[in-house]
């Protein structure tokens, strides 16, 4: 597929990098030479230098042959007025990242008028990301499917953990009865789908998927932390934590945000009266202790510098914090806050990177399975996906112990209506089953692409 990107910064050039390595045509526009020279070095993208607003820009960038027109560019306005112009070229699909909150309650209308067939704000759904750690908080990071009856969460192993040194199948007396399947192990630099001879060990990360209460049960049974979060400490007062703040006052939690911008504080006080707005620099240590951010039950790190909210955020775990959350849009720096112990890291550009993923997969496959869901996990290194099951698709009815999957697949649940199933060799797919599956590659467009040869 010809795909455009107006945009060459953070979302828009991760976008492109995923795109470009699912085998489309990218071409990204953008004003900065160096930038582009530098992505036409990293990635297999045309670049075109221009104002991605113009129409004769638009048409040099191939608007005429192409089939989904993405405007990432740092201006909401800008981005409006390029996926205008793009659905007034006969692109039949665009797709506009638009963060302010003055917008959110017209999007409907915005669609409507202008073309645009998807809006994505990153840093909405970074706040809701953050929201649904907090709501389950010993968890590191949690991922919902099929309306949120299933949830895949992650968590690092301990020493002290009953898994630790145990083998899934010796498990069985222990989590009998839980609807829960461990569907990912990440360790060091490998990850690979478990099955029942799979020992687990200290600091791997274990990914599972279940129903939110079968998830609550296990971390009971491992001891692990399951009180609720009262009080929120938030680091930085942008656009992340405008919509932070929004859930967190309706969930009932205490919030206090330290910000720099004096101006800022002024809004925010304004905008959330129930919630402590304090001006000062959120990466003085003196500042943090007088406001007492150890006492907090969660700690949040969301300034714009990433090297700032790592460096925080090791400074409210070593001082006892038990959830605390990270933004961070460099992948490379996950992994250390990982080693350092800071678990929960919020990526603003791959969130949305997933969002449109899912969307271009969703329409290279329209008579297939519908994509409802994706979420890239192990840091980029696999895939969960959430598939309804179609009559295009193959081996209905056939269990699937007689079944052949593809290497480095797994069906870890199958919603049935309001029945939440976790599979077993005798289990079948149906028609309008939920199913969601987790790949450790990457490229699956629909539950076809699952099965090895014919699948049988």
């Amino acid at each position: 597929m010809n795909i455009i990107i107006a945009g060459a910064g953070k979302v828009g050039a991760t976008v492109a990098e995923h795109l470009s390595g699912e085998g489309h045509s990218v071409t990204i526009v953008d004003i900065s030479d160096a930038t582009l020279e530098r992505l036409s070095n990293q990635l297999d993208v045309m670049c075109l230098k221009g104002n991605c607003a113009s129409r004769d820009v638009l048409l040099e960038a191939g608007a005429k042959e192409c089939g989904v027109f993405i405007a990432a560019t740092g201006s909401d306005e800008i981005n409006l007025l390029c996926c205008h112009c793009a659905h007034s070229l006969g692109v039949p699909y665009t797709v506009a990242r638009v963060r302010g909150a003055e917008y959110a309650n017209d999007l409907d209308t915005l669609k409507r008028d202008l073309g645009i067939t998807m809006l994505i704000n990153p840093e909405l759904a970074s706040a809701v990301e953050i929201s649904r750690m907090l709501r389950f908080p010993s968890a590191a990071n949690i991922d919902t499917f099929a309306r949120g009856r299933v949830e895949l969460v992650s968590l690092r192993v301990q020493e002290s953990d009953f898994l630790a040194g145990r083998s899934l199948a010796s498990l069985s007396s222990k989590i009998q009865g839980l609807p829960i399947l461990f569907c990912t192990v990440e360790r060091g630099d490998d990850v690979f789908i478990p099955n029942g001879a799979t020992v687990l060990s200290k600091d791997d990360r274990v990914y599972m998927a279940g129903t939110p209460n079968g998830v609550h049960q296990f971390f009971k049974l491992l001891g692990r932390q399951t009180h609720r979060i009262r009080n929120v400490f938030i680091i930085g007062g942008g656009r992340i934590a405008f919509y932070l703040l929004i859930h967190l006052e309706r969930l009932g939690m205490s919030c206090k945000v330290v910000e720099r911008s004096d101006a800022r504080c002024r809004q925010l006080a304004e905008e959330f009266p129930h919630s402590l707005i304090i001006q000062g620099d959120g990466t003085d240590p003196e500042l943090l202790t007088e406001e007492r951010m150890a006492a907090s039950d969660a700690f949040i790190a969301l300034t714009d510098r990433d090297e700032d909210n790592l460096i925080i955020s090791l400074y409210a775990h070593q001082a006892g914090v038990a959830k605390v959350v990270a933004k961070s849009n460099r992948q490379n720096y996950t992994s250390i806050a990982h080693s350092a112990g800071v678990e929960s890291i919020v990526s603003p550009k791959l969130t949305t990177a997933g969002q449109i993923l899912r969307f271009i997969r969703g329409l290279q496959n329209s008579k297939g399975s519908a994509m409802t869901a994706l979420y890239r996990i192990a840091e980029g290194r696999a895939e969960a996906m959430e598939f309804v099951v179609a009559p295009t698709t193959q081996h209905l009815g056939i269990p699937l112990k007689d079944l052949k999957l593809r290497r480095g697949i797994l069906i870890a649940v199958i919603v049935r209506g309001t029945k939440v199933i976790i599979p077993e060799g005798s289990t079948t797919l149906e028609r309008g089953d939920n199913v969601i599956v987790v790949a450790r590659d990457s490229g699956i467009l629909d539950l076809n692409d699952i099965y090895e040869g014919g699948g049988l």
